[in-house]
């Protein structure tokens, strides 16, 4: 049997792809093994729509790892210039399944489903719930259908985990007529918030897993998410990721009169307001210069601009913390996760210093090498750092909903 041939045929061991679709990039990575989910490949294709796009690849064998330039001038062909390279590496019947984070399930989808022709049709008419990423998230289902007609495909919401958040905290307080519209509170980041439980049960137990949990994912998209007795309580999205605290180029929460003033004394549109709130605004808005939180820290003693962004981002993360604590009756646990969450001491430091009335403290040395528990050991509330981990989180829901999982001996 030739090696061709041999790398077209199934694998012995399933093999699921993960695919994270954003505005710019598609990340991806590839699992092996159902039972112990093996990473054997992950990286992305970045800058889509712009000359330089580059397909970025590391493995476990070092031969993969490698980045070049690619032609994606958009999504379309940003996910063939990745399927082509899939192909190539594993051959054409090496994939047992694909994932899909999809950023809005709406009001139907609280489980990851297999996807399907109806379900993509409920997904499109879903559009104006979330125009900046369900048209992208669309196609690349799409593409992977009509390249591997017979490939099953998952789709795991990240709006699953918050679907049962108390009625009180999914009201938004506008006309009720709007609720049998599907308007609600969402919230977001559930594949990082329900990965995060499940590393906490593996760390704490399943007792502290379901004590008063605040979970703040803190990337360029960030909120937080309080949980009690393993069940969301409240988060700061709302209907859109928009909502909350600031973000790198997300407003967060604003005053909606913001809208009419701006169109009154302006001309501007409600599609320059989304586009102005979306993309202009936080942290790149206040400092007027930078989007990255790494950016901003460096330049924060010399220009007054940056230093007022991240105080800002420290301020607002600091009252939803205090607000969720009171929602949840006290605090147990607080973890930290994201880009930001995960690797920015001197940010944890700033939100935590001004909550020691909630037994929030930080233990100086643990903090700054970005330790697992950051907090000192007699400390009230644990606070931790996850590394928080979508992918696997949306492997283990393939391998779930596809019934992968190996039987059971007897």
């Amino acid at each position: 049997m030739n090696a061709l041939h041999e790398a077209s045929m199934k694998p012995a061991s399933p093999r699921i792809l993960t695919i994270n679709g954003g505005s710019s990039s598609i990340k991806f990575a590839l699992f092996e093994g159902a039972a112990t989910l093996e990473r054997i490949l992950e990286g992305g294709i970045e800058r889509i729509g712009l000359p330089q796009a580059t397909l970025r690849v590391k493995g476990v064998d070092p031969a993969d790892n490698f980045s070049r330039v690619v032609l994606a001038p958009d999504h379309g062909a940003a996910v063939d210039a990745l399927m082509d390279f899939i192909t190539a590496r594993l051959g054409h019947h090496a994939l047992t399944a694909v994932g899909h984070r999809v950023v809005h399930g709406g009001p139907k989808y609280s489980q990851p489903r297999r996807i399907s022709a109806g379900m993509v049709e409920e997904l499109r008419r879903l559009g104006p719930f979330d125009p900046e990423h369900l048209p992208e998230e669309i196609l690349l289902t799409e593409a992977f259908q009509r390249r591997f007609p017979d490939l099953p495909q998952v789709a795991c919401f990240d709006t699953a985990f918050h679907h049962d958040l108390p009625r009180v905290a999914s009201l938004l307080p506008i006309p009720r007529r709007y609720e049998a519209l599907g308007l609600r509170r969402y919230g977001f980041h559930g594949l990082s918030y329900a990965f995060l439980m499940e590393e906490l049960v593996r760390l704490d137990g399943a007792d502290a897993a379901r004590g008063r949990v605040i979970l703040a994912h803190l990337g360029n998209g960030a909120s937080l998410a309080a949980v009690r007795d393993g069940k969301p309580v409240d988060t700061s999205m709302g209907f859109t990721p928009a909502a909350g605290l600031p973000m790198s180029t997300r407003s967060g929460d604003l005053d909606p009169g913001l809208s009419w003033y701006l169109a009154r004394s302006e001309n501007m549109s409600a599609k320059q307001f989304n586009e102005m709130v979306n993309f202009q605004s936080g942290l790149l808005g206040i400092s007027e210069t930078s989007s990255d939180m790494r950016d901003l820290l460096d330049h924060e003693a010399g220009d007054v601009r940056a230093a007022e962004a991240v105080a800002l981002f420290c301020y607002q993360a600091r009252k939803w913390i205090g607000a969720f604590a009171a929602a949840l009756g006290g605090l147990d646990t607080l973890v930290f996760a994201g880009g930001i969450g995960e690797n920015a001491p001197l940010i944890r430091e700033r939100i935590c210093n001004e909550l020691g009335f909630l037994g929030i403290e930080v233990e100086p040395a643990r903090n700054a090498r970005n330790a697992a528990l950051i907090s000192p050991d007699s400390g009230r509330v644990k606070v931790r750092v996850i590394h928080t981990d979508e992918a696997l989180m949306i492997a283990r829901s393939v391998v779930h909903v596809l019934h992968l999982e190996p039987p059971e001996e007897t």
